[in-house]
C-alpha cells in the first residue's frame, strides 16, 4: 500500500493551524522562522523555497537569509548571534549542507537550543538520546507519525536503517529504539561500511533507507510484507521532463512495492512530512518560555 505522505502532511498542517491561532494571540505577533542559506545549491534552493511556502501557508512568518557563497564564519556567526538575540525570531535553520569552506557542527552550535528548529545542537540530541527531546529532527519526527498515523506499532519489530546521518538515520535509531509509547523496536543501523546488508535487510520488518544513492535497495532485499520508507531524494536524467529530469528516491520502487505492505514513495512520502514536522517545531519553539 502506497502511504502519501501529502495527505498526511494535510491533515497535520490543518491541526498545526488550529494550534497558530492560540499562539499567536498569546505572542501578539505570529511564531516565526528565518532561515539562513549560504550559496546557492540547487537542491537546497528547492528546499528552502518549500519551507518558506508553508510558512505562508498557514501563518507562520518566514525569513530567507542569503550569503554568498565565499562567505565568512564570522559574518554567519554574528547573523546568528542577532537572530538568537532577537525576542521576535523563535526558530533559526541553517540550510544543511553549508560550503565545505566552512565549519559546519561549529555554526550549528552557535545557534541557541532553545530556537535551534532542526534539533541539531548537541544540547538537543542529547536530550532526544536521553529520552526527552526537545525538537526532533524534522524527518525522523515525519517519519514517526506516518507510522503513528496509519497504526503501525513499533514495539518488537526488526527496523533497519541504512544511512547515519545527524540529520535522519542516528535520531531516527534513538526514537524507534527508546521506550516511548510507540517504539520499543529492536533497530540495526547500517552504512557504507557494512557487509552483507542484504542479510540485514530480509530479516527486517521495517526498512528505512536515507543515504542519497538511487536503487540502493531493491524487491531481491526485502522479505514479503515488510514495511519501507523512502528518504532518499536523486536527480536522475529524463528528457521527457521538462526540467530535463525526474526525482527518484534510495529504493527501486518497482521491485520493492511488489513485496512490501506500505512503501513511500518519492516524491510524495516523506518530503512533505519533513516540511510540516518542521511548522510544527516552530510552533513548538514559540510556545517554549525564553
Amino acid at each position: 500500500m502506497l502511504i502519501d505522505g501529502k495527505e498526511i502532511s494535510k491533515k497535520i498542517l490543518k491541526e498545526i493551524s488550529n494550534d497558530l491561532y492560540k499562539i499567536s494571540k498569546n505572542l501578539g505577533r505570529p511564531p516565526s522562522l528565518s532561515i539562513i542559506l549560504v550559496g546557492n545549491n540547487s537542491a537546497s534552493e528547492t528546499y528552502v523555497k518549500a519551507k518558506i511556502k508553508a510558512c505562508n501557508q498557514i501563518g507562520i512568518k518566514g525569513e530567507l537569509i542569503r550569503f554568498d557563497v565565499n562567505v565568512q564564519s564570522k559574518a554567519l556567526m554574528d547573523e546568528i548571534d542577532k537572530l538568537n538575540n532577537n525576542s521576535d525570531i523563535d526558530g533559526i535553520l541553517l540550510q544543511l549542507p553549508v560550503p565545505k569552506n566552512l565549519n559546519e557542527r561549529e555554526l550549528i552550535e552557535h545557534i541557541n537550543p532553545l530556537k535551534d528548529v532542526d534539533g541539531l545542537t548537541a544540547e538537543n540530541i542529547g536530550l532526544l538520546n536521553s529520552g526527552s527531546p526537545r525538537f526532533i529532527p524534522a524527518t525522523p519526527y515525519g517519519i514517526m507519525e506516518i507510522f503513528n498515523r496509519i497504526g503501525i506499532t513499533l514495539p518488537g519489530k526488526k527496523v533497519v536503517i541504512i544511512g547515519r546521518s545527524n540529520i535522519v538515520g542516528r535520531p531516527l535509531f534513538s526514537l524507534m529504539s527508546g521506550k516511548g509509547e510507540n517504539s520499543n523496536s529492536t533497530v540495526t543501523l547500517c552504512h557504507r561500511y557494512t557487509k552483507n546488508l542484504t542479510e540485514f535487510t530480509l530479516q527486517a520488518d521495517i526498512i528505512i533507507v536515507a543515504v542519497g544513492s538511487a536503487n540502493i535497495l531493491d524487491g531481491s532485499m526485502v522479505k514479503e510484507g515488510a514495511i519501507i520508507i523512502d528518504v532518499g531524494i536523486n536527480r536522475v536524467e529524463d528528457k521527457s521532463k521538462k526540467s530535463g529530469y525526474r526525482l527518484i528516491g534510495d529504493v527501486d520502487f518497482k521491485t520493492a512495492n511488489k513485496k512490501a505492505s506500505y512503501i513511500t514513495p518519492v516524491p510524495g512520502g516523506v518530503g512533505p512530512m519533513t516540511i510540516t514536522m518542521l511548522m510544527k517545531n516552530v510552533c513548538n519553539a514559540a510556545s517554549e518560555v525564553k
